[in-house]
């Protein structure tokens, strides 16, 4: 990855805050892009302190104008685009049946329109450069997950995405990845919109059980030098893409049953 520019969103916390020191420990030039300009100004400083060179766009992927904004100023700073990772993304818990439908909209307004938005501004110079396009997605995007409709359609809908652009670009040289983490240590959990569109406030899973996001950052950058097309991260997670395939009502019983176990969870 040395001297090759990343663009990241999502690149306050979580994954994306990992894959931003990974990234630049393998020496690439990153662009940072999320709403918190403050949390993304005390990066930009770290990794500017210890000679990284970066670049901050506060941006709301949600929004076409802000996408495009990222990729023209990251083109302005370094000339070109590498590899993009869209991993900005929130999550959701609610039954449908109590869901504001609102929800679904601001899940997929960010998750899936946000990855379609950054991928149509940075494909020019992905393509010239023959780069990675590496989506963030989910085990939620092989199999629904009961009280995340919104969550897991969004999922489902850039596992699509991304696989008609790897089969569009079966000639072009361009990489595409699709990154599918299982349950990760990280804030969006305690991000997450309840059936009214408010904030959760505190995660309903036992973080410290799940793998991290640093070593979740390791795996994605690892599958970018070795350009793979998909890698499914978690022991779970592996057994729940397999198993699906296998037994498909087996696991819709064993995911409600999973998913019935969290503190206060919308199924019973």
């Amino acid at each position: 990855m040395k001297d090759k520019v990343v663009v990241i969103t999502g690149a306050s916390s979580g994954i994306g805050l990992a894959l931003v020191h990974e990234c630049s420990a393998r020496g690439a030039k990153v662009v940072m892009a999320a709403r918190n300009l403050e949390k993304l100004q005390e990066l930009s400083a770290e990794l500017s302190n210890s000679g990284h060179e970066n670049l901050v766009v506060q941006a709301d992927v949600s929004k076409e104008d802000d996408c495009k904004k990222i990729m023209d100023e990251a083109v302005k700073k370094f000339g070109t685009i590498n590899i993009l990772i869209n991993n900005a993304g929130i999550s959701m818990r609610a039954l449908f049946a109590e869901l504001d439908l609102s929800v679904v909209k601001r899940v997929m307004d960010v998750n899936f329109w946000g990855t379609v938005y950054c991928t149509k501004y940075a494909y020019p110079y992905l393509l010239q450069n023959k780069g990675s396009l590496v989506g963030v997605s989910s085990i939620a995007g092989y199999k629904g997950l009961p009280g995340r409709t919104g969550y897991s359609s969004s999922k489902f809908a850039i596992n699509g995405f991304l696989e008609v652009l790897r089969i569009e670009n079966l000639k072009t040289g361009l990489h595409v990845l699709t990154a599918c983490p299982g349950f990760t240590a990280s804030n969006i959990r305690n991000t997450a919109l309840t059936a009214d569109g408010s904030v959760q406030g505190e995660s309903p899973r036992d973080e410290d059980k799940m793998m991290t996001a640093e070593v979740v950052a390791v795996h994605i950058a690892n599958a970018i030098q070795k350009r793979k097309r998909e890698i499914i991260l978690t022991t779970m997670g592996k057994l729940t893409v397999l198993l699906n395939k296998l037994f498909p009502k087996m696991m819709d019983k064993m995911t409600f049953n999973h998913m019935a176990k969290e503190e206060n969870a919308p199924v019973k």
